[in-house]
């Protein structure tokens, strides 16, 4: 069950902090999304498409970040697609790479900003991403850690769990995030890893890999592996949507489209 709230503040006290919670464009007013982002002139029936403000973001350009670097083999019609990943590494380079490659045609490879923590971000960025009001609500209002998650789809978080409850909310772009109770997930997460890998832990054998596959294959693509299969619910957020994570449940995640994508979230105590 996937609960939707249209109204935080007439409904928020009666919200079931056992179930993940969609909050439709409760996030319209993050400065981040006007400031960070500029609309190109293509609306279509999913929204209007945006690149980076490079007039703005451009000022930091040379901050360090985390990167996460894809290179896609080129097989037939599945390039670009995380069926055709190649190889996988961390590094940290300049926003300004980001940037530039999310506005290129390249698309032999890919550049994402995973995971990067707001506190290493300059003060004029962080103070673009106030962290909403609706927490103190969810939670003790005592923020865990947050990050930023940007890039140019496609980009994915394969099946796993965070240690604390998640609020996360999309600024530009679509994501589709899929959601299993603790226990559906914890099973399937068993029954398919491989001997190395860690549910809390952006690392490699996450990304890339048998485990990765196995795991991709059960949760997107539906299939039966070693005779288990991925059931839960779907979100599928737009710029300015929220989802309520509750602590415990499995989730995957993956951006659609072809422009810009950006999510901001919060782990709250």
């Amino acid at each position: 069950m996937l609960e939707r709230f249209d109204d935080t503040s007439a409904e928020v006290k009666s919200l079931d902090l056992s179930v993940p919670t969609v909050f439709p464009k409760q996030f319209t007013d993050l400065p981040a999304i006007k400031k960070w982002f500029t609309p190109i002139d293509c609306p279509t029936e999913h929204g209007v498409y945006y690149s980076p403000n490079a007039s703005y973001l451009g000022r930091h350009g040379s901050l360090m970040v985390p990167l996460e670097y894809t290179r896609y083999n080129p097989i037939g019609d599945d390039v670009g697609t995380r069926k055709a990943i190649s190889t996988f590494e961390c590094i940290q380079a300049p926003l300004s790479l980001l940037l530039s490659h999310i506005s290129s045609e390249d698309r032999s490879q890919q550049l994402y900003l995973a995971q990067c923590s707001l506190d290493d971000l300059p003060s004029e960025l962080k103070h673009d991403l106030p962290a909403p009001k609706l927490i103190s609500h969810l939670g003790r209002g005592d923020i865990y850690a947050s990050s930023i998650w940007m890039g140019r789809p496609p980009t994915s978080t394969p099946l796993h769990r965070d240690p604390n409850p998640n609020l996360f909310v999309q600024l530009v772009g679509r994501k589709v995030i899929r959601l299993m109770k603790p226990k559906q997930g914890r099973f399937l997460y068993d029954r398919l890893r491989a001997e190395l890998g860690h549910a809390h832990l952006r690392g490699e054998e996450m990304m890339v890999g048998e485990e990765r596959d196995r795991l991709q294959d059960a949760v997107w693509d539906e299939k039966e592996i070693n005779g288990v299969s991925a059931s839960g619910v779907e979100a599928r957020l737009e710029g300015g949507d929220g989802l309520y994570i509750p602590l415990g449940w499995w989730h995957a995640v993956e951006s659609i489209g072809s422009h810009t994508n950006a999510s901001v979230n919060w782990w709250f105590r």
